[in-house]
């Protein structure tokens, strides 16, 4: 079978092409691309059985072009960027890569926080001026109620880092769990109790615009929100407006409705009391070792 790699998922070609010597071995044909192409998705996946991706959207026009598509194998937790009902319809396999960014996303969440409560990004700036006093004072995490949205595997692992550095862990999710340490609330009671609003939840019809106007109201004036889920789940407009009427005193974002570069326009470019991050949570590379693992593991699974 024909294997082809629109990207190299952040490693070297080389590297791709090492931990796939098992499946080259068995016979079937690997093709790794060196870079991110988008307009060439079509192009270079002619004739491929299984196709290897992140990100990128892949639609109904990309599945029409590749008529012996087997599988899709997606380095990425996410599955909002494929088409999955007309992926279902033809037969065509779809896995993703959970788990591998679980340790990074959590820690950048960690990061997030840190950095919103200690001006990290405005104290850099002012440092660089050569001007001004630094803008004093910070506030710690240690102490502070951590509200969670969304308790799978990165939710949890952020709950287990927020209370080894102190803080209070309450939490939503859609189903009850059981997590050591952490106490589950409704929704309400999350947004009004929380210092911290830390989402980790999956977009889908249910979860967007998860977090709306109506919902900053009830956060304290001094609660920050933490979005390292899907842009979509936080309204984004609702947001901008929270922040520039002091609804609440700061947002981090590494995430949007669409992916980075972001529109001149977007509202949160002038918002503030922000720290936006383009996109990079899942991105270390203790994490893109994983991911290549999982995701030449799926395709050997299929065969």
């Amino acid at each position: 079978m024909k294997i082809v790699f629109l990207e190299p998922l952040g490693l070297t070609v080389e590297a791709v092409e090492r931990a796939c010597e098992p499946l080259k071995k068995q016979g079937h044909e690997v093709v790794v691309y060196p870079d991110r192409k988008p307009e060439l998705n079509i192009e270079r996946a002619s004739g491929a059985d299984v196709v290897v991706e992140s990100n990128m959207p892949l639609r109904k026009d990309f599945l029409d072009a590749c008529p012996n598509l087997k599988m899709l194998s997606i380095a990425f937790t996410g599955l909002d960027h494929i088409d999955m009902e007309e992926c279902r319809r033809r037969g065509i396999v779809v896995k993703n890569a959970a788990g591998y960014s679980t340790e990074a996303v959590a820690e950048e969440t960690i990061c997030m926080m840190i950095g919103l409560y200690r001006h990290v990004i405005e104290n850099d700036k002012i440092t660089r001026s050569c001007k001004g006093p630094s803008i004093a004072p910070g506030r710690e995490i240690a102490g502070k109620t951590v509200g969670i949205i969304g308790m799978g595997a990165i939710g949890q692992r952020t709950a287990a880092l927020a209370q080894a550095f102190g803080c209070k862990v309450i939490a939503w999710n859609r189903t009850p769990r059981q997590v050591a340490g952490v106490t589950f609330v409704d929704k309400e009671t999350l947004l009004k109790e929380s210092d911290i609003v830390a989402l980790h939840i999956a977009l889908n019809d249910e979860t967007r615009n998860f977090l709306t106007a109506k919902d900053f109201a009830l956060m304290k004036p001094t609660a920050v929100v933490v979005n390292a889920a899907r842009g979509p789940v936080v309204n984004t407009l609702d947001l901008a407006e929270a922040l520039k009427k002091g609804v609440i005193a700061g947002a981090a974002c590494d995430v949007y409705d669409g992916e980075p570069p972001l529109n001149s326009d977007n509202p949160l470019l002038t918002a503030p009391n922000t720290m936006l991050l383009p996109h990079i949570g899942f991105a270390t590379k203790e994490a893109f070792i994983l991911r290549l693992g999982i995701v030449i593991n799926n395709i050997e699974n299929l065969f």
